[in-house]
């Protein structure tokens, strides 16, 4: 009696050579390694960040009211460190806003606050 899935599979270059290869080995594995993820850029960290702030309204309003910063102010200073730092400053000061940022964007919420810290 055969059980499902324990007999392998012809695999499709080894067909000519006549090898039977199982369908998942530890040889043939691949692993991914990033040396420079986006996800760990502080920068780019705070720039997803400011696109989930900007995401919703009232949370925008309050981002807005409680930085002193106007629309025209946060354009223009997309690339500075402050106005990045801000973003995730933002954030942090907020738990839940904290939490919903980093579930949002798929980071754990340390990160963000360690992006936070690299940009003061």
């Amino acid at each position: 009696m055969s059980r499902i899935g324990a007999d392998p599979v012809m695999h499709p270059l080894g067909a000519s050579w006549g090898q039977r290869l199982p369908i998942y080995s530890p040889e043939r594995a691949l692993a991914i390694i990033r040396e420079n993820s986006p996800a760990a850029d502080p920068q780019a960290i705070a720039l997803r960040a400011l696109v989930f702030v900007l995401g919703d309204e009232a949370r925008a309003t309050r981002f807005l009211a409680l930085t002193g910063l106007t629309p025209d102010a946060l354009r223009a200073g997309l690339g500075d460190a402050a106005i990045q730092g801000a973003v995730l400053e933002f954030l942090a000061n907020h738990e839940a806003d904290l939490v919903a940022a980093a579930a949002a964007l798929d980071i754990p919420p340390h990160v963000l606050a360690a992006a936070w810290e690299s940009l003061r």
